[in-house]
């Protein structure tokens, strides 16, 4: 079992969009195993690979006790809304009620290259878009609007040398 440690914002890797993963491999096996072992770790919901280091398209969930993962996602078929306080690894300390889709499909692959479709509602669909997000560089608090995008980024500098965004 491997729990890798969580990049913290300020970390350029973070800010930084994901590649596409080209090699379903042994390598691509071993991260997804971290990754799947560091989101079991009680009140993990989602870690992206950017959040362990790794600049590649994959992310791991742990939503009502089901532990996955999903290579190159892409989101589509947004449905509804959800505003819920939403928190992140990588801000340690920091919740905010943030807006998403309340259904979302999200497509992309196994570990070994095979089409995996999710079909998430509710908390999982808040978790597909969280991590997703992570992998084009976004953090939720760039979604936040109005007094809790002033909050969050007042905190921000309050807790962290040079914020960026």
């Amino acid at each position: 079992m491997t729990v890798r440690p969580i990049r913290i914002f300020g970390d350029p890797v973070l800010r930084t969009e994901a590649d596409p993963v080209t090699a379903f491999d042994a390598e691509l096996r071993q991260l997804v195993a971290d990754l799947e072992d560091t989101v079991r770790l009680p009140g993990r919901a989602g870690v992206a690979a950017p959040q362990i280091g790794v600049g590649l398209r994959v992310f791991s969930y742990n939503v009502g006790g089901q532990v996955g993962h999903l290579v190159n996602p892409v989101l589509s078929g947004f449905a509804g809304e959800q505003t819920d306080d939403e928190a992140c690894l990588s801000l340690p300390g920091l919740g905010y009620p943030t807006t998403r889709a309340m259904s979302v499909t999200a497509r992309g692959f196994d570990q070994y290259g095979e089409p995996l479709v999710i079909e998430g509602t509710g908390f999982l669909a808040r978790a597909l878009q969280h991590e997703t997000d992570h992998l084009a560089g976004t953090l939720y608090i760039d979604t936040l609007k109005g007094d809790a995008r002033r909050q969050a980024l007042r905190e921000l500098r309050r807790v962290s040398p040079s914020p960026r965004r």
